[in-house]
Parts: structure tokens; sequence; C-alpha cells
């Protein structure tokens, strides 16, 4: 063959396949157009009925079922609705279909009251039904009226475990009631389904917490610290937990953390600043302690024990022995102890025979010898600002006799009950309560 030849062969290839390509495109447009036509011919016929007729059966449910398909909630739910409403006196419409529709598009629009008119119908003509059963128990959840939700969701589950969103929707449910131990299981399987879920990731946290499983959760919030939406809310779980732990340091740090947070929400800044406050005040921190205290009071005065609390700490700032009686280490207590012991009696001569320290006080016994006496003394510390009561005394009296003492002091920075002061009467016991012990405090320093 040659050169021609194949030249005009080549040419005739190309206008065949020009001439294919060209009928293809028309063919295909043909189709697109005659879909587009085919819409709008039902929109305008429909809307054409329904403006002589709005309650047209047939140009309802064309109209709807458009919309419907189309997911277009806005447009569908007002002809869906309209349609359930006229369904129980026209047998032509199909009750179920445009209840469980009416009900799916109103929870599609947020409307999970206006959702339960149609899933509750469609429910009583089926209630075997997967749609029926989710989309309800999702209508309850949405409403937050979880105990309602769980059922039907539940039963979903039966049907399709695998629904995207259901363990979520019944763990949060069962969260949310503060049923901890049974939301577990759902909340575990949602963050397989999707791991970076903080909601779930967060409430799971919380509820292993509630449940025992501290460390597990521990984690969790240290991870969640930063996050925009769950980081205060999980720095303050994690300093409340370092704090009942004993680590104050590593609490302050999630407080102080939870501080740089955005949008906080009023009532858990107040428990952040709360909470940091009282870390602050346990490590001698009384102006930064006070400080927030002052700003806790400024937004609600009522809070807690604030104003006591201020009240107090206001007190110890200007009273430097008292500040450590209540909220130094056993070290520095224990050296006040030993000044008061000391200074107790003006010019007596006071030997520490044994100073014992309990979770409830601390003891110093003594021999006290002065101009005119001698004798065996203990000394009893109580560090409580409330009041102690005639138990407590009745114990120190005992332990008077035990040690064979000629007498006993009792100190405390609050006060004592009626019944306590009733029965050292006749008893070798003086009582020593927090305006008597400011007052000894303040000497030692004058001394």
């Amino acid at each position: 063959m040659d050169i021609s030849s194949i030249a005009v062969a080549f040419l005739i290839i190309i206008v065949f396949l020009v001439v294919i390509t060209s009928f293809s495109g028309k063919k295909a447009q043909g189709k697109k157009g005659s879909k587009t036509r085919k819409r709008s011919v039902i929109i305008k016929d429909a809307t054409k009925k329904l403006s002589q007729n709005p309650h047209n059966v047939p140009a309802l449910t064309e109209l709807s079922n458009l919309y419907y398909q189309e997911h277009n909630w806005e447009k569908a739910y007002p002809l869906l609705d309209e349609l359930l409403n006229l369904a129980s006196t026209n047998k032509d419409i199909d009750y179920f279909q445009v209840a469980l529709r009416q009900g799916i598009t109103a929870l599609n629009l947020k409307k999970p009251d206006d959702a339960m008119k149609g899933l509750i119908s469609a429910y009583k003509i089926n209630n075997n039904n997967f749609e029926v059963n989710y989309y309800l128990g999702q209508a309850y959840y949405q409403n937050s009226t979880f105990d309602k939700a769980i059922p039907y969701l539940r039963k979903a589950a039966t049907f399709n475990q695998e629904t995207p969103g259901l363990n979520e929707s019944i763990g949060l449910s069962y969260y949310n009631l503060k049923r901890y131990r049974d939301s577990l299981p759902f909340l575990k399987r949602a963050l397989e389904e999707k791991p970076d879920e903080k909601s779930v990731l967060f409430s799971m946290a919380d509820a292993m917490q509630q449940t025992g499983f501290g460390d597990k959760a521990l984690k969790v919030f240290m991870h969640l610290r930063a996050d925009p939406e769950y980081g205060a809310r999980s720095c303050l779980a994690a300093g409340v937990m370092h704090m009942n732990g004993g680590s104050l340091e590593k609490a302050t740090q999630d407080f102080e953390i939870a501080l740089k947070h955005q949008n906080i929400a009023p009532e858990t800044m107040l428990e952040i600043k709360y909470r940091l406050a009282g870390c602050y005040l346990q490590n001698n921190g009384v102006d930064q302690g006070l400080t927030l205290l002052r700003e806790i009071q400024i937004i609600n005065p009522s809070y807690r024990d604030v104003n006591s609390l201020i009240t107090r700490y206001t007190e110890l700032k200007q009273n430097k022995n008292l500040q450590i009686y209540l909220t130094a280490g056993n070290s520095d207590f224990i050296s006040l102890c030993r000044r008061l012991v000391e200074t107790f009696y003006g010019r007596a001569v006071v030997r520490i025979l044994d100073i014992a320290v309990t979770t409830d006080n601390t003891e110093v016994l003594t021999e006290v010898e002065t101009a005119k006496w001698e004798d065996v003394v203990i000394f009893r510390f109580y560090r409580t600002t409330g009041s102690t009561g005639e138990l407590h005394i009745r114990d120190f009296h005992g332990r008077i006799k035990d040690a064979r003492a000629g007498h006993g002091i009792c100190l405390t920075a609050g006060s004592y009950t009626d019944e306590a002061k009733k029965y050292i009467e006749g008893r070798p016991i003086d009582l020593v309560d927090k305006t008597e012990l400011v007052k000894r405090l303040k000497k030692i320093d004058a001394m």
C-alpha cells in the first residue's frame, strides 16, 4: 500500500470517530436534558395542581417523592406533613411510608418533636421495621429523652448493629443517664468506628473514671487537655484526679492549662478557678489563691464556701504563725507547736519528753517547772477550724490518765461544742479556742 492510500484510510477513521463522538454526546445530553425536563415538568405540573387544590394527593405525593429522594428536606417536609394529615381519611395514601418519611424529614431538620408525630404513627403500623425504630430512637435522643431513646435504638441494633452512629447514640444515652457501666461497651464500639470522635472519647473517659478505671481515664483526659472543645473539662477532670491522688503539683498544672482555653462554660470556669485556688492555698500561695477566690466572688457571691475561705485566708495572710498552724507541712507545724509549748507558761522551764503525730492531732508530752509547782502536762493540738466535740475531749482525758499527767491543754484553730466545755468541769483540762490561740501565736512573734 502506497503512502496516499494510508493517508486516505487514516482520514476516514478520523471522520468516523468524530461522527460517533458527536452522536454519543448528543445522546447523553438528550438523556440529561430529558431528566431535567422531567423534573421541571413534575414541579410545574404539581405546583399548578396544588395552587388549584392544596390537598391534591397525587400532586403532593409526586412532588414530595421528588424532594425526599433529593434530600431536599426543607421542601419535602411541609408536603409530607400535609399528606400525613390527610392520610387518616384518604386510603389512597400509603400511611406507613408517609408517616415514616415525615418523621425522617423532620429529624433531618432538627425538629424532634415534629418527627414524633410521624414516627409514632409508623411504629403503630409496623414496630418491627428497622428505620422506624432507629429514627424514633434518634428523635428521643435529639430531644434529650434518653431513657425513651434506648429501647428503640437497641431494637434497631438487633436488625443492623453496624449502622453508623448507632452505637454512639446508645452509649451517650446511657452516659447521660449516668448509667456509666452500661455505656462503656457501646462507647468503645463507637470509637472503633470513629477513633477521633472527641465527644465519645471524653464521655468514655468519664464513664471509666466513674466505674473504677481511673488510671485509664486519666490517660484519656491527659490526651484531651489540648483539645479546643473538651480540653478545659479534661484538664478539670485530670486535675481533680491528681488532687485526690495527692499530686498537688500536677493538679496545679492541669488547672493552669485549663484556664488558657477559650470559650469555657461559666460553671466549668468557676469550678476550675475554685480548684486551682485550693491548690495554691494548700501550697502556701495565699496571694494567688485569694485573687482567684475574689474573682469567683464577683461572679457568684454565694459559690460554695468562697466567702468563708476569703475571710479565713485574709486572716492567715495577716498572721504568719496562724498560716503555718493551718497550712504548713508537719515539720514547720511541729516547730511551731514546740514554741507554743515553751512559751505557754511564761517564765517556766519546759522540757519536752515526747511528740506524737496522728492523722487527727499532734500531742506534746512535757515536764513543766515553775517557781511554785512542777508537773507533767500534755498539750494536744487540733488543726481543724471546725468544732471539736465531747468525744475528742473524753479521749484526751483518757490520754492524760494513761500518761499520769497532772494537766492537759487542748488547742484548736476552731471552737468547742457546749458538751465539750461542760465535760471539762472539775477535770484537769483547759480548752484553748481560736481566739485565744491567735493571741498566743501573736505573742510568739513579739517575744
